[in-house]
């Protein structure tokens, strides 16, 4: 009976994770899960929406997904930061409204949930125009700025979320830098979960510091108190969820305080009056125009998903399959009260790093995703983590969502030397930037259409309008424009691989044509040879060649034209 192998993680690409065991399928779950979760969680404290549900619907977002795409797709779904924009133009009609912004949040949910919808009725386009012709109407020149602009107007709350405690932002945002930079293996992958680590346990000794030595603290509020808007000082954090869980513990609740249902009912769209057909319209008007960068950003992903993998998933299951599921999973999860999903580049960091591309690992993060949202505990700890310290995190986040803009614009090779391409950008950043929206009345509905839906639309029409539009979407070349803090490491690797994947056959058709030429002069000698009378016409015919040789092997330039002149010589040699 032959001995068992052991498969090594890092080393080769693995297919089947059946055989590493499944105690190390297991493990890679936990890695999975583990990468993903600093950025999925993020969305809800930035928002306010309900971090258990968003954990939940994450994993059930994921296993939705496989199953659209076959389970063919070693992709995880978590909570897109694009759609943070449509919650912050959502936000302002509260104030129209009488309502708060947590009483708003179901109507942006069902924007959300409407977005989810035009990922379907793209994904019938791709199907049955064609991608190509399709992906005419949103070239770089439109979904760049629009993310530009979407970055950038988020920046005024995170830099009001770092004046909380600018120390313990400015610990978060370093490390996230730092480790985003110069990290090795998992710590570049997780560069958020470890911003947001540092910052709490220095946020936590100031903590301590203003208990135990209040009188001291007190003298300096900017450093171990969060500073509110108005200069009013409040202490750092935050413990009220931890205390009431400890406190049904001790009411002999225990069952109850250590398990709960991740969903509320009026944190969803069951919370929505239907009566405020101007508040749902305008919510809806709001949001669905970012479903443009985030399909984008779809195709980013699953581009470099199949680079990474070496597998062409854009073109088996297809990119009209996989938006399907991606849109079928961003609906499922709005209408319940969770963000909206997508593709995550922090698993394909983790892709990159184990070579391990079955999406059966994937699916287990999925699973463990979906235990931890019934546990309280994981949602009140997370809810202790100051604000200042989502600032740092958002401050850097925010900047890079705006980058990513920059880059897809410049990935893409976008000719500003063309008027029509400067006007489209121009229209698209100043009204996303420099206006306040439109409000318009149909009938008795009163409608709010934002300034970064307005700005979609701006740029869709006048790219479809203005002539010389020179964008070819290509299947097998799609520009990555997602939102990706491993991204550093996984251009790395494909740069390195795409190097090698050139230099390799450049080496062998160089190493072919030497020895295809060494031959050539070898046959040319025993010709020559064989025409040759005497010994001595032999022996220079026999020097020429050699001569010829030396040069080609000193010199390694042009070696077929040199073995031709050298075969003229030796012709010439033995004609004399």
């Amino acid at each position: 009976m032959g001995k068992k192998t052991k498969v090594a993680i890092g080393n080769e690409a693995i297919y089947d994770a059946r055989t590493l065991g499944k105690g190390r399928m297991v493990t890679l779950g936990f890695q999975h899960m583990f990468a993903m979760f600093g950025a999925t969680v993020l969305v809800p404290m930035l928002t306010g929406l309900s971090i258990p549900t968003t954990l939940l619907f994450a994993g059930l977002g994921t296993l939705l997904f496989h199953l659209v795409t076959g389970g063919k797709i070693p992709a995880f779904l978590g909570s897109s930061f694009v759609f943070l924009g449509g919650y912050g133009a959502v936000a302002p009609l509260a104030g129209k409204e009488g309502m708060t912004n947590e009483q708003l949040l179901p109507y942006a949910c069902l924007g959300v949930a409407a977005a989810g919808l035009v990922y379907l009725v793209m994904a019938l386009f791709f199907k049955v125009v064609g991608i190509q012709r399709v992906m005419k109407f949103f070239p770089p020149v439109v979904t760049g700025p629009i993310i530009i602009a979407i970055g950038l107007s988020l920046a005024g709350s995170a830099v009001g979320n770092c004046q909380t405690n600018w120390l313990v932002a400015l610990t978060a945002l370093l490390v996230v830098i730092i480790f985003n930079i110069w990290g090795k293996g998992m710590s570049k992958i997780v560069p958020i979960i470890l911003g947001v680590g540092a910052g709490y346990v220095v946020a936590l000794a100031l903590y301590l510091v203003s208990v135990f030595a209040p009188d001291f603290a007190a003298q300096y509020p900017a450093v171990f108190a969060s500073v509110n808007s108005e200069g009013a000082a409040n202490a750092l954090f935050n413990f009220d969820g931890i205390k009431n869980i400890i406190s049904e513990i001790g009411s002999g609740n225990l069952w109850g305080s250590l398990i709960g249902i991740p969903v509320e009912a009026d944190r969803t769209v069951l919370a929505v009056d239907w009566s405020k057909t101007d508040l749902i319209i305008s919510s809806v008007i709001a949001i669905v125009p970012l479903a443009l960068a985030t399909m984008m950003e779809h195709i980013g992903d699953i581009s470099a998903i199949s680079s990474t993998c070496q597998r062409n998933y854009i073109e088996k299951p297809g990119l009209h399959r996989t938006l399907v599921g991606d849109g079928l999973a961003t609906t499922m999860a709005a209408l319940f009260g969770a963000p909206a999903n997508t593709t995550y580049g922090e698993n394909t960091g983790v892709l990159a790093l184990t070579k391990v591309y079955d999406p059966k690992v994937v699916r287990l993060a999925a699973f463990f995703a979906c235990g931890v949202s019934f546990l309280p505990l994981v949602s009140a700890v997370i809810e202790t983590i100051p604000t200042a310290v989502i600032g740092g995190i958002s401050f850097v986040l925010y900047g890079m969502i705006s980058a990513v803009g920059v880059r897809n614009v410049v990935e893409s090779k976008v000719d500003f030397t063309k008027s029509r391409n400067l006007i489209v950008a121009a229209m698209i950043l100043v009204t996303a930037l420099g206006t306040n929206g439109i409000v318009f009345n149909i009938g008795d509905v009163e409608i709010t259409l934002t300034k970064l839906a307005l700005a979609a639309l701006v740029g869709i029409i006048l790219n479809a309008i203005l002539p010389g539009k020179d964008y070819a979407f290509s299947a097998e070349e799609p520009k990555d424009t997602g939102v990706n803090f491993a991204v550093g490491q996984n251009s790395e690797r494909l740069e390195r691989e795409a190097t090698v994947a050139v230099e390799a056959p450049v080496d062998a058709v160089e190493e072919a044509t030497a020895e295809a030429t060494v031959e050539a002069a070898e046959e040319a000698v025993e010709e020559a040879v064989d025409e040759t009378v005497t010994e001595e016409l032999a022996a220079e015919e026999a020097a020429a060649v050699a001569a010829s040789a030396a040069i080609l092997e000193d010199e390694a330039v042009n070696p077929a034209e040199e073995t031709v002149e050298a075969a003229e010589a030796v012709a010439e040699t033995v004609s004399e």
